[in-house]
């Protein structure tokens, strides 16, 4: 799980698209927390019961948005 802050809610759901592309892209989705001015993303692979390879690819591609 990882917060990003950011300066409005324009840039918050442009970030949220972009993790919406590289999910549907990986076929694996995290759950977002959707915030004026913030955004939590947490993965996890329910299949498992827990985290999984995929999920820390995953978070390495949401991280790199903003790298």
């Amino acid at each position: 799980e990882k917060a990003w802050a950011f300066a409005n809610y324009f840039e918050t759901m442009a970030f949220v698209n972009a993790v919406a592309f590289l999910a549907h892209r990986q076929d694996h989705h995290p759950e977002l927390l959707v915030q004026f001015g913030a955004c939590v993303v947490r993965f996890n692979t329910h299949d498992v019961g827990g985290l999984s390879v995929t999920d820390f690819e995953s978070a390495a591609l949401v991280d790199a948005l903003l790298a």
